[in-house]
């Protein structure tokens, strides 16, 4: 049984936000408007596992939009949800301060 199911895809803050992999990911995506998983992966300095692992969640939970181009797979922000659009705003103005 993966995260998925034994949370069945329970969205809170704290869920979003408490593996600090995942916030990583989310910092390295709101200060780059699309990137590819080789890219999060050297930027973040995780393994490919724990991105994919984290990369899969932020999807199912419609935090992230993957776009693909063959076999190349594109991430950014889903900045149609507002909650998504919301926190990828807040740690815009926390980084630049």
């Amino acid at each position: 049984m993966n995260e998925f199911e034994e949370n069945e895809l329970e969205i809170s803050l704290v869920n979003i936000l408490s593996p600090k992999g995942r916030v990583k990911i989310l910092e390295v995506l709101a200060m780059n408007d699309e990137l590819n998983i080789t890219e999060i992966i050297r930027r973040t300095s995780l393994n490919h596992t724990c991105v994919s692992n984290h990369l899969d969640f932020l999807k199912k939970v419609d935090f992230i939009q993957e776009k693909r181009f063959g076999r190349v797979r594109i991430y950014r922000y889903k900045d149609e949800n507002i909650n998504a659009h919301a926190l990828k705003k807040l740690i815009e103005l926390w980084s630049y301060e």
